[in-house]
C-alpha cells in the first residue's frame, strides 16, 4: 500500500515538472504529458497501470465538464449555436458513419457495428488540448468559443452513438427507428435532468444559510449528482452536467457572494488543472498494456490501421469545417447568421484543432471483455490500440503544428468592433459612475458625515476621471506605460507586505489580523493586475 501510494506521489511530482517544462518550451502541456507518460511507461520500476474506465467517466469527467460549462459564455454560446450544434451532433454522426464504412472495409473481420463503435469512440475532439494551445497564440475569440462549445456537446453525441453501437454488437441487430427515438430521448431527458438538479442547488445556494466553504463543497458535489442521476436513468450524463453547469453559471451572481466566488474559483482552477494533468499522463502510461493485449493482430498491422483511420478522421473534419463554411454563405441569404462570410482560414484552423483525448480513451476502455452470451468481445484489443494511435497522432502532430498554421494563415478577428482596451475603459468608467450615483443620491448625507465613505467616493471620482480621460482621443497616451505602472504598484505592495511581516514579529499584534491584511493586499494586487493587463487574445 505504501509503495503504491509513493509511486502515485512521484507521478504527481513528475506531472508538475512536465507542465513546468511545457510552459518553458511554450508547448501545450497535454502534448508533453502524453509523451512523458509514454516515456515513463517503459521504465522497469514502474508497475503496470491499468485505467479503470469508471475512474474517468465517474470521477474525472463530471468535474471537468462542469468546470468547462461554468466558464462558458452563454451569450457567445447562443451566438454561435448553429455551428456548435452542427459540429456537436451532425458532424459527430457523419464522422462515425465514415469511420464505420472505412474500418469495416479496411480491417478483416471488422463488422459495420464494430465500425460504428470505433467511430463513436474517436469522433469527439478534446477541447482541453485545443484551448491550451490557443491560449498561447493569437486566434480569433470566435474560434475558441466554437471549439469550447462544441466540446461541451460532442462528448454526449459520441457516447450516445457508442451506446447504440455497443447494443448492436451485443445483440447482433440494429433497429434504426428505435435508435433515432432513443437518441432524442437520451438528449432531451439528459438536459432536463441536469436543469432539474441545478434548480435544487440554486435553491440551496440562494435561500439556505450557506458559507463560502459550504458553497464551494456544493459546487464539487453538484456535477457528480447530475451525472450519476442521469446515467442511472439511462439518459446522457454529459448533457446533464453541461446543462446544469450552464444553468447555475448564468445565475452565479445571484447565489454567490464575493467570498464564495473567490474561493470557488480558486478551488476549481486548481482542481481542473490537476485532473487534466493526471488524465493526460495516464493516456501515455497505458500504451504498454494496450500493446500487450493486441493478441493475434501484429503490431505493424495495427499501426497501419491506426494511421489510415487517423488520416481519414482528419480529412473528414477538415472537409466538414470547410463545407460548413460554404453552407453558411448559402444559408445566410435566407436566415440571419452570426457570420455570413466565414471564409476558409478560420474553418481550416477549426478543423485542424480536432485533437482527440480523454473521452475517447475512456470510451474504448469501457468496452467489456465479454459479450452477454459469454463470448469474447470481437476486436476489443484492436479498437483500443487504434484509439490510442488516433489520440497520439492528433495530439502530437496536429497539436505541435497548430501554432504554425495559425501564424501562417494570419486570421483576423472580426468579432470585436471596439478594441479590448477601450471596452475595459468604458466598463470601468461606467462602474465608477454607477457607484457615484448611489453615494451622491441615496447616501449623500452619510457621505458628508463619514470619512471612510468620503475616501470611497474620492476613489470612484478618480476612476471616473481617469477612464474618461482614457476614452478621450487626446488623452489616450499616458505619461507612463502600463508596464511601469505595474512595476510601481508591485513595489508599493511589496513594501506593505514587508511591513506586515515586521509587525507580525510583535507579540501585541495578532497573526490572524496580519493574514487578513495580507489577503486584502492579494485582492488589491489582483485588481491592479487585471485592470492593466494586456492579453494577447
Amino acid at each position: 500500500m505504501h509503495d503504491t501510494f509513493s509511486i502515485y506521489i512521484i507521478l504527481l511530482l513528475v506531472i508538475l515538472f512536465l507542465i513546468m517544462l511545457a510552459q518553458k518550451l511554450k508547448v501545450s502541456y497535454p502534448i508533453v504529458l502524453v509523451l512523458g507518460g509514454l516515456a515513463l511507461s517503459f521504465f522497469p520500476w514502474l508497475p503496470e497501470i491499468k485505467i479503470d474506465p469508471d475512474l474517468i467517466f465517474v470521477i474525472f469527467l463530471p468535474p471537468l465538464l462542469y468546470e468547462a460549462a461554468w466558464h462558458t459564455s452563454w451569450k457567445e454560446f447562443w451566438k454561435w449555436r448553429r455551428v456548435i450544434s452542427s459540429f456537436a451532433f451532425l458532424i459527430v454522426i457523419l464522422t462515425s458513419c465514415v469511420i464505420a464504412f472505412v474500418s469495416s472495409s479496411l480491417i478483416p473481420g471488422f463488422t459495420l457495428a464494430l465500425g460504428f463503435l470505433l467511430g463513436g469512440i474517436i469522433s469527439p475532439p478534446d477541447a482541453v488540448s485545443a484551448t491550451s494551445i490557443m491560449k498561447q497564440i493569437k486566434v480569433p475569440r470566435r474560434l475558441v468559443t466554437i471549439i469550447e462549445g462544441e466540446s461541451l456537446l460532442n462528448d454526449a453525441a459520441s457516447l450516445i452513438v457508442f451506446r447504440f453501437a455497443m447494443a448492436a454488437v451485443d445483440s447482433g441487430e440494429f433497429v434504426f427507428k428505435d435508435a433515432v427515438f432513443s437518441f432524442f430521448v437520451v438528449i432531451v431527458m439528459g438536459i432536463a435532468t441536469g436543469i432539474a438538479i441545478a434548480m435544487v442547488f440554486y435553491a440551496i445556494h440562494r435561500w439556505l444559510p450557506v458559507t463560502a466553504n459550504i458553497n464551494t463543497l456544493f459546487t464539487l458535489i453538484a456535477p457528480y449528482i447530475m451525472y450519476i442521476a442521469a446515467e442511472q436513468m439511462h439518459f446522457s450524463g454529459v448533457l446533464s452536467v453541461v446543462s446544469g453547469g450552464l444553468f447555475l453559471s448564468i445565475r452565479s451572481h445571484r447565489i454567490f457572494d464575493h467570498r464564495s466566488r473567490l474561493r470557488t474559483e480558486n478551488v476549481w482552477s486548481a482542481l481542473s488543472f490537476g485532473l487534466n494533468g493526471i488524465v493526460f499522463m495516464l493516456i501515455g502510461l497505458e500504451l504498454p498494456v494496450i500493446i500487450a493485449e493486441l493478441g493475434d493482430t501484429s503490431l505493424s498491422e495495427a499501426i497501419k490501421y491506426g494511421l489510415i483511420i487517423t488520416g481519414v478522421l482528419i480529412i473528414v473534419r477538415l472537409l466538414s469545417t470547410l463545407g460548413a463554411s460554404a453552407f453558411t454563405v448559402v444559408i445566410s441569404r435566407f436566415i440571419t447568421t452570426a457570420d455570413n462570410r466565414p471564409g476558409w482560414r478560420g474553418p481550416l484552423i477549426f478543423g485542424w484543432a480536432g485533437m482527440r483525448g480523454v473521452v475517447s480513451l475512456a470510451a474504448a476502455l469501457s468496452i467489456p471483455v465479454y459479450l452477454t452470451n459469454g463470448q469474447a468481445f470481437p476486436q476489443r484489443n484492436l479498437i483500443l490500440f487504434i484509439t490510442f494511435i488516433v489520440i497520439l497522432v492528433t495530439l502530437v502532430f496536429q497539436g505541435l503544428t497548430l501554432p504554425a498554421l495559425v501564424k501562417w494563415l494570419k486570421v483576423e478577428d472580426r468579432d470585436e468592433t471596439i478594441p479590448k482596451e477601450r471596452q475595459e475603459s468604458i466598463i470601468q468608467k461606467k462602474l465608477a459612475v454607477a457607484a457615484l450615483k448611489v453615494l451622491d443620491g441615496k447616501y449623500a448625507d452619510a457621505v458628508n458625515k463619514d470619512e471612510i465613505l468620503q475616501s470611497i467616493k474620492l476613489k470612484h471620482s478618480g476612476n471616473a476621471r481617469l477612464f474618461e480621460g482614457r476614452l478621450a482621443e487626446h488623452s489616450i497616451d499616458r505619461p507612463i506605460t502600463d508596464e511601469e505602472y505595474r512595476k510601481i504598484i508591485a513595489e508599493v505592495v511589496l513594501a506593505q507586505r514587508e511591513l506586515l511581516h515586521q509587525l507580525n514579529r510583535k507579540q501585541e499584534i495578532d497573526e490572524e489580523v496580519i493574514r487578513k491584511y495580507n489577503a486584502i493586499l492579494d485582492l488589491e494586487e489582483e485588481n491592479f493586475s487585471v485592470r492593466f493587463s494586456k492579453n494577447a487574445d
